[in-house]
This record gives C-alpha cells, structure tokens and sequence, in this order.
C-alpha cells in the first residue's frame, strides 16, 4: 500500500504536489509563490528547508516534492546546501551521476532564517560563490509559532510580542541590499501576485551559476490578520503602494522592475490588514501614518523620474 501511494505521489505533475493536502494555513502568500516558482524549477531540484512554516509541507515519509528534500536548524539551511553541492559535483566528477541527472540546490528558508538566524551562514555561502538558489518566504514575522517579531517585521506592525499602542518599534531590514553588498550573482525580490514578474526573474535566475537569492514577499492571513481569500490583493497593493519594490541586483546594477507610476496611499495597504488596525482605530494615529509614508516616498524619490 506504502509503495503503491509513494509511486502514485511520484509520478504525479509538480503544479499538484504542492499544496493538495498540506497543513499551511488557507490564503498562505509564501505557498501562492512557492508553487509558481517550483512550476518553473521542476523536479530536478534538492531542497534544503531550515526549520520554519513550509517545514509542514513534509509529512514522514513524503515530500510534496518530486525531487529531494532536506530539514535543517533554521540557522544552517546553506551550510546543508554547501554539502549537498559539494557531494554532487564529486559524483558527477568520478562518472557516478550524469549531468542529466544533477540537481538544482535550493534553499528555502522563511524570514527569521533569512534575516536573522542564518545570516552569517548565507553571508558565508555567498563568500564561497556557492552554487545555489536561497529562496525566502517573507511573512514579517515567525509565523510558524505565533507571529513573534523578526527582523522583517516593518514599522508600527502589531505582533504577538509587540502588542503596545505604537506596533513594532524597530524596521525592516533591508536584506536585498545586504545580500547584494556580497556581490553574488543575483538577487531579486517578488511575489506571488505578480506572477509574470516572478517567473522571469526564476526562469533567469535558474540558468545562471553560483549565488542567486530571491526574497518572495509573503502574505500571511493567520499572522497579519486578514481574511484568506484576500491575498493576492493585498500582495497586489504592496506592489502598487510602493511598500514592496519589484527589483533585481545584477553585474553590480540594481533595477526595478514595476515602477508604481501613480502610487497609492500606503494606508490603502495598511488598512486591510488587523495588524495595523491600532493605526486606524479608535483614534488614527496621523503622525505614525506620515512616517510611513514618508519614508516610502522617499525611497521612490528619484527613481520614478
């Protein structure tokens, strides 16, 4: 029965593996863009996933995944990659695999991963020119246990460990530039309500070698209050406000790729979401609103020219 089930998950097309039957919560932007990118990676793909909100993807035995799978601490997901490369290219060097049947390693990580545990092991990996994709599901927050705040939290976002009147005190940080201080080959950000613009820069992305990372900015109903069939409006209007910028860093150039040319009020954005609601009610919270959107004006100013 075990081998009957294994091989009729096998032989199944990838745009049904991901996400029939899985324990993520409905409306769950980071699975809306996993599954457009992993349409254009295939199945000839290892993943090395650090602890987070697509570990439950996995079931013992089974992967959604047509290709390899591997669990790793959220701190370590590129050292397990550097690994993986390193045992594929002493295969495919002494004849014992064929290029046919290489594997694309990626690394799939959420943003406490990403912009705070594991760090120092991707800054690392980039370093070595590791040949790999890191993908990050950016949900703001650990989602996985509660919303907590990470390093991706932005500004006056209510989580669960930063309930006061004000929000989240701290900023976002900003890892696309981090990432392409190191110079690697590409970095990009997307999301999975834009999907023209995710799957060219995927498509780009996977015929290139060494370091390419993809920050994917995920919409998260449980963790950021709204209902699940919103999603893709409101990845939509993070684009449109200008809160989220389309771009891609390569050959030391830094593009974007979506200019919002009318921009809407971040508010627009704001507002459909109950983890900003202290901004709107009882009482609207103006000078908080202001900064906000002045710092997202500023960033755009200049590039709209």
């Amino acid at each position: 029965m075990t081998e009957t089930l294994f091989k009729h998950m096998r032989d199944l097309p990838s745009s049904h593996l991901l996400g029939t039957g899985t324990p993520t919560c409905a409306g769950c932007g980071g699975l809306q863009a996993l599954h457009q990118i992993y349409d254009v990676f295939g199945g000839k793909t290892v993943f090395v996933n650090a602890a987070g909100c697509m570990t439950l993807l996995s079931v013992y035995p089974f992967t959604p995944f047509r290709g390899s799978w591997l669990y790793t601490a959220m701190a370590c997901a590129p050292a397990g990659a550097q690994g993986i490369r390193d045992a594929l290219d002493i295969l495919l060097e002494k004849g014992q695999i064929s290029a046919d049947e290489d594997l694309q390693t990626v690394v799939l990580t959420g943003d406490g991963a990403a912009y705070g545990m594991g760090l120092s092991a991707t800054s690392s990996a980039i370093e070595r020119g590791l040949d790999f994709i890191y993908l990050c599901y950016d949900n703001e927050g650990y989602g996985n246990t509660g919303q907590q705040y990470s390093e991706a939290t932005p500004h006056a976002a209510r989580t669960s460990t930063s309930k006061g009147p004000q929000g989240y005190p701290g900023n976002k940080k900003d890892l696309f530039s981090i990432w392409a201080a190191h110079k690697p080959r590409y970095v990009a950000t997307v999301i999975g309500a834009e999907p023209l613009d995710l799957a060219r820069k995927i498509e780009k992305a996977r015929e290139m070698p060494g370091p390419r990372l993809i920050i994917a900015l995920s919409p998260c109903p449980t963790g950021w209050d709204f209902s699940p069939d919103a999603t893709t409006d409101i990845g939509r209007l993070a684009v449109r406000t200008g809160i989220w910028p389309l771009k891609e860093y390569e050959n030391g150039k830094v593009v974007h790729t979506r200019i919002p040319r009318k921009r809407l009020p971040v508010e627009d954005y704001l507002k459909r979401q109950g983890r900003f609601s202290h901004l709107f009610e009882p009482v609207r919270k103006e000078a908080l609103l202001a900064e906000i959107q002045g710092r997202v004006d500023a960033y755009w100013e200049g590039i709209e020219g």
